[in-house]
């Protein structure tokens, strides 16, 4: 899949706001109308006092009483509508951003994620999206409404009385001052506070998966103590987070009061003077009141914007990410060869070498088998292969093709693969097996059938109909092996790879799938990795690893010959078989 497709290029909130501009254009157009239909309420009303009521005139006292009431039925009927809108806005814009973060994260490479990591993708799809809704929604329905409460209202309170507006204006400088440094600082605090919470995520991700582990090795206690650290970390930079923005209303309410007191003395003494009349002051007092009000709004949305923009800053440092594994010009050159690694090298942190000069072929049809030590470089062999990382050095070629120029959905379609450590999903046996490859029940039972896992498949009340735990936590070691080897064989791909895929079968089950797998899939290049000799001896050729270096190749009986370390596994194995 190419880069224009997953994403689009330097995404911006905007671009998913604009997906949305006509009922975005109305939510803010009706909000701006009802806004300032509020500003005339005022206006009204000291009208009606300083200038209807004294003429004793009932019908402009009650045209003017009747004008209010119109105007905030209009302010109702606008907020509600408008409301509704912007909701509609920010659910779609949401929904937009979730679904491109989640399609970005599943076609980032495997260096991407290890940057990212899995706990703090997590964490990005779920807290920081919802951080960004609620930000869209209050600047919807605030964004528009403070900025012209505030402007509207010192415009307004000028045709009052400009001695009055300038003594409230007064107190503005320190308000600015105070939401700018409060807004800068806050982005910073939450940007950390979520790097804190995708510790805890992690940490809650490992107890998860390893609590048989714990519980077997009575370790709750310090794995609660773990909890408890990381917990505390992410409790104490939240705290400070919301302590910098919890200074924000109460210093805003103590300027604005202090501006309130200035602003009655000031009027009274105006009053007392005959410079100004009641009605205007008990409007003026009304709009000091919007203004408050507003400049409150918008420092909750400034508020709501240092931690969105934080959690906005992490989506689209993913969504934004460049193509890590770009797909490169076609190179293929004549072969009898189906695989072939010609000098392979690679690092996982660019330090040591995990690959180094690792070469071999194979023959449509043939079997290899790797072994060796933990860390030797056997899965790394298959990462390169399927392109899940590219070599550092030498070339990797299937059917006389450069992997870097095969399209990805063609390369990945080659493969028939059971991972070391592979999943099971809460969902019944068909699925599990057939996992959306569009297979007929036929073609699920004979996989099952050559994985040796009809028998006990068979023998649940509902069959292939049994709905399977999640991560087939209902099943044995033994029957979730057959199970993924099942959902490989379905697939009916060129390549088949078992990375360990055979450790929990007993022997004959190993060897009456070792039969199935040469009668049914002969056509199909196999590669498998084991610990155990007994799982490849059988195989064309065989691969000794140490180091991430090929130490012995050739068929067993050559390596039991040629290569001292294979020789002494074999051993190891076949006199521990006999004791």
């Amino acid at each position: 899949m190419s880069t224009k497709e997953t994403t689009k290029s330097e995404a911006r909130l905007w671009d998913y706001l604009g997906q949305n501009k006509a009922p975005l254009s109305g939510a803010l157009s009706l909000k701006a109308l009802a806004t300032v239909f509020e500003l005339l309420i005022p206006w009204l009303l000291a009208y009606l006092i300083d200038e209807a009521a004294p003429t004793g005139d009932y019908l402009l006292i009650f045209g003017c009483g009747g004008a209010m009431l119109f105007v905030s039925a209009l302010c109702f009927i606008f907020n509600v509508v408008s409301n509704r809108l912007s909701a509609r806005v920010s659910k779609n814009a949401t929904f937009a951003l979730r679904r491109d973060l989640f399609r970005k994260t599943c076609y980032l490479s495997r260096k991407q994620i290890d940057g990212f990591t899995a706990p703090s993708l997590v964490t990005r799809l779920t807290s920081n999206t919802y951080d960004v809704n609620r930000m869209l929604t209050f600047i919807q329905r605030i964004g528009v409404r403070g900025p012209l409460l505030f402007f509207g209202g010192i415009a307004v309170t000028l045709t009052l009385d400009p001695v009055l507006t300038l003594t409230m204006a007064a107190s503005l400088p320190p308000i600015v001052l105070l939401i700018w440094f409060v807004s800068k600082r806050g982005v910073r605090l939450y940007s950390k506070t979520y790097q804190s919470a995708d510790k805890m995520v992690r940490t809650v991700r490992e107890n998860a998966a390893g609590i048989r582990v714990i519980k077997a090795f009575s370790k709750a206690e310090d794995e609660k103590a773990k909890f408890e650290a990381v917990n505390n970390e992410v409790s104490n930079r939240e705290r400070a987070a919301s302590a910098v923005m919890a200074v924000t209303t109460p210093s805003m309410n103590l300027i604005f009061n202090l501006g309130m007191i200035a602003v009655i003395a000031v009027g009274a003494f105006r009053v007392n003077s005959g410079l100004t009349q009641t009605g205007k002051i008990i409007a003026f007092m009304t709009y000091f009141t919007m203004i408050l009000q507003a400049l409150i709004a918008i420092t909750r949305v400034f508020v709501i914007y240092s931690r969105s923009s934080a959690s906005s800053k992490r989506i689209f440092a993913v969504i934004n990410a460049p193509a890590d594994l770009v797909l490169f010009p076609p190179d293929k050159v004549e072969t009898d060869n189906h695989i072939v690694f010609e000098n392979a090298g690679f690092s996982y942190l660019g330090r040591a070498k995990n690959l180094d000069g690792v070469s071999f072929s194979l023959k449509r049809g043939e079997t290899l088998g790797i072994i060796g030590d933990i860390g030797s470089g056997k899965s790394t062999v298959i990462n390169l292969l399927m392109r899940f990382y590219d070599a550092d050095s030498g070339q990797i070629r299937i059917n006389g093709e450069d992997v870097r120029g095969i399209d990805f959905d063609r390369l990945y379609n080659m493969f028939g693969i059971v991972f070391q450590n592979d999943a099971l999903f809460a969902d019944t046996v068909t699925n599990n097996i057939d996992f959306f490859k569009g297979a007929d029940a036929e073609q699920v039972e004979a996989a099952a059938a050559d994985a040796q896992a009809s028998t006990f498949i068979e023998a649940f009340e509902d069959a292939y109909e049994h709905k399977i735990a999640l991560r087939g936590n209902d099943l044995s070691g033994g029957q979730k092996q057959r199970v993924l080897l099942a959902r490989a064989f379905s697939k009916n791909a060129d390549i088949l790879i078992l990375d360990d895929a055979a450790s929990a079968l007993d022997y004959k089950t190993e060897a009456a799938l070792r039969r199935a797998m040469k009668n049914r899939y002969a056509s199909a290049t196999k590669i498998i990795i084991a610990q155990r000799v007994s799982s490849i001896r059988h195989a064309d050729k065989i691969l000794m690893m140490s180091g991430g270096k090929v130490v012995g190749e050739g068929s067993h009986g050559e390596l039991i010959k040629t290569c001292p370390s294979y020789a002494e596994i074999y051993k190891l194995q076949t006199e521990g078989a006999a004791v």
